[in-house]
C-alpha cells in the first residue's frame, strides 16, 4: 500500500528498515520539491517582477497585490511590506517617552526576553530572581532514522 494511503497507525507499525526508508525517501522528495519550487519562483520573478513593479507604481503603491495578464493567464503578484525597527533608536525613544511621563506601552509594543544561553550562564542567585517569569514549553520533536549494522556484524 502506498505510504500516502496509510494511516498514522499503519505507518507507526512499519518494520524499522521500512520506516527509515520511507523517511529518507520523503526527505529527499521534500528537498527536491523545495529546489524546484525555488527555481519556479525565480523564473516567475524574472518573468513578472518588472511588470508588477510598474503596475504598482501606476497605482501609486510600492507594496501590495497587483494583477497582470499574460495571454490567457491572470497573474496576481503580492509584494508584502516587511517592516523592521532599529532597536537602539526605539530604546532611546522609549526612554524619552518615559522621561516625559507618558506610558511607553501606549506607543511601543514592548516584548522582554532573555536568551536561554545567557540565562544558563547566570549565577544561581540571579537566576532565582527571574525564575518566576520563565516558562519552558516543549518544542516540536524531530526524528532522524538511520539503520544500524546488525549486532555481531561488521
Amino acid at each position: 500500500m502506498p505510504l500516502a494511503e496509510m494511516s498514522v497507525a499503519q505507518i507507526a507499525a512499519l518494520p524499522p528498515a521500512q520506516l527509515q526508508e520511507a523517511q529518507a525517501n520523503l526527505l529527499a522528495l521534500q528537498s527536491m520539491v523545495k529546489a524546484v519550487l525555488d527555481r519556479m519562483h525565480t523564473a516567475m520573478e524574472q518573468r513578472y517582477a518588472e511588470r508588477a513593479q510598474a503596475a504598482r507604481l501606476v497605482n501609486g503603491r510600492d507594496f501590495g497585490v497587483c494583477h497582470l495578464s499574460d495571454g490567457e493567464l491572470r497573474v496576481s503578484v503580492d509584494l508584502p511590506k516587511k517592516v523592521s525597527w532599529d532597536q537602539t533608536q526605539l530604546a532611546a525613544i522609549a526612554a524619552r517617552i518615559a522621561d516625559a511621563g507618558d506610558r511607553v506601552q501606549d506607543y511601543i509594543d514592548v516584548d522582554y526576553s532573555i536568551s536561554e544561553s545567557r540565562f544558563n550562564n547566570w549565577p544561581p542567585a540571579l537566576k532565582e530572581q527571574f525564575a518566576a517569569a520563565r516558562t519552558v514549553k516543549p518544542g516540536k520533536p524531530s526524528y532522524r532514522l538511520a539503520l544500524q549494522a546488525p549486532e555481531g556484524g561488521a
